[in-house]
Formats: structure tokens, sequence, C-alpha cells
């Protein structure tokens, strides 16, 4: 497995790629089985596998765990060449964004809601960041996870508003055997915290089983989630049922497919996670 550190040295490995189909995942680090089923998924797909492996500063908030985000960048990278992926590229920041970096790539309207009502350039440091790794890696597709279900909707967007010539795969949600979407932040949780982390996914399934039995007013769903959290230690951040083809407010009655997101806090942790009603 090639890693690159620098851009010169990606370019030099991308160059030699000329008759290979070229699959994409970015992520920030930390593996886990979520991510390395992304790799597999790509795997499947393409000859050439590329991971990135890159803790983006400019989607932190001042007051975000940029600095105690998890990095374990020595596992990673003996993870990833056990699966037999082609390259990994680990830029610095300063390879990336360097002194007078002041070009970004935002979607002002939907960056502005869910997560991005408290996280409010998050989703500019997102695009902007995908859009430079896409230009230097020009891969055939990309594969991201449900998790980020609003993330994984602006990039579509992106995608089909810049005429990106990348075919975007969504690969499913990888939980733990509790039901715990796995995610790098979920290190940083104590283990009491560990095992109360699973009332996020509890309150989805509350949510998911009044929807299959027959209740499609979107706020009874959001007021049975609200109760359950209520009595838990999370601190609910959001919950909101929105339409899977546009993120838009479904109407008073659920009648096409929607889906539940929501984020807490539990201690110093930000959980987020959704379940497309009816699955």
């Amino acid at each position: 497995m090639l890693t690159a550190i620098t851009i010169d040295e990606l370019l030099s490995f991308r160059s030699q790629c000329t008759s290979t189909k070229i699959g994409f995942v970015p992520t920030m680090g930390a593996l886990h089985e979520g991510h390395l089923s992304l790799v597999k998924a790509a795997q499947q797909a393409a000859d050439t596998v590329i991971v990135s492996i890159f803790v983006n500063p400019i989607q932190f908030g001042p007051n975000e765990d940029f600095a105690q985000y998890p990095r374990r960048l020595e596992n990673d990278l003996h993870l990833l060449r056990q699966l037999g992926v082609s390259a990994t590229f680990i830029p610095n920041t300063e390879e990336m964004f360097p002194h007078g970096f002041q070009t970004y790539v935002t979607n002002p309207t939907l960056s502005s809601e869910l997560c991005g009502k408290t996280r409010q350039s998050h989703f500019q440091g997102v695009l902007t960041v995908l859009t430079k790794l896409f230009h230097l890696i020009r891969p055939n597709f990309a594969v991201f996870g449900k998790k980020d279900y609003q993330q994984l909707f602006l990039i579509q967007k992106m995608i089909n508003d810049l005429r990106f010539n990348i075919e975007i795969i969504p690969a499913k949600i990888i939980r733990e055997p509790d039901g715990l979407a796995m995610s790098s932040r979920n290190l940083r949780l104590t283990p009491e915290e560990r095992t109360q982390a699973t009332a996020l996914f509890e309150a989805l399934g509350l949510a998911n089983q009044k929807f299959v039995s027959g209740i499609k007013d979107p706020q009874k769903l959001i007021d049975t989630m609200k109760e359950f959290l209520d009595q838990t230690p999370l601190r609910t951040e959001y919950i909101e049922i929105r339409n899977q083809k546009d993120l838009g407010l479904p109407h008073q009655q659920i009648n096409e497919p929607c889906v539940c997101l929501a984020a807490a806090h539990l201690g110093n942790v930000r959980l987020i996670d959704n379940l497309e009603l009816g699955e």
C-alpha cells in the first residue's frame, strides 16, 4: 500500500492509474468496522481504492472537539494494509489548506438546518475538503455511510449541482451488537456513557414501531422520542422527521419515504443517528 503524505505524491500515484476504475473512501481516521465496510464496498466495484485520513480542521467549530478527536494512525494504516487498499492519503493541514487559502464551497440553505443549526460552518468545511479531494483523486465513485445522513445528502446535491463526474454510493449504517451506530467519537465515551448511549437508537426504534403500527403524524413520532430521551442522561439537541428525497419537512401526515434524524449530547460527546421510517 502506498502511503502518500504530500499532494505531489498522491498525484504521482494517480497518474499511474490510467486504465483502472478508482474508488475513494474519505475518512478522518480512528477507523472502525463502519469505515472498513465502506472500503470493502469500494473494493467490490473498483480496481484501485484510495482512502484518505485527514482530521479536517475547517469542519470543526471553535468550541468543538478538534483537539480531542481520536487519532490512531498506525492502527488505521495496519487495518488498511490488511484489506489490501491501494493507497492512503494522509496530508497535514498545511498541505491541504496552505497559508492564504480562502476559497470555500457551501450550500447555504441545507447547511443551516439540522446539524447545521449548531455547527454553522461544519458543512462548508466538509464540502470544501471533499471538493479538493475529488479534484486531486478524480475517482469514478466515492462511498459514504448513511450515518451522516445530512452530510450524504449535501454531498450528493453538490455532485449534481456542480456536475462532478463522480458516482456517490451510499452505504448502510454499521451498528454495534446493542444498536449503537459505530463512530470514532464513541472512543471518547466512558464505560458508563457507552452503555447509556444506546438510548438514541432505542428512541428511534420506538418512533419507527409507532410508524409501522399506523401512526403517520410526524409530531407524535417526535414526541415519543422526546419523552423517552427525557428519562435518560442524553441531552437532546434535535429530533426531526424529513423527506428522504429532499430533506424537506413532511406534511401533517407522512405519505412519502421519510427519515427520522436525531442528535444528542452525552458527557462531552455529541451523538447522531437516524432511521429511515419503515425499515
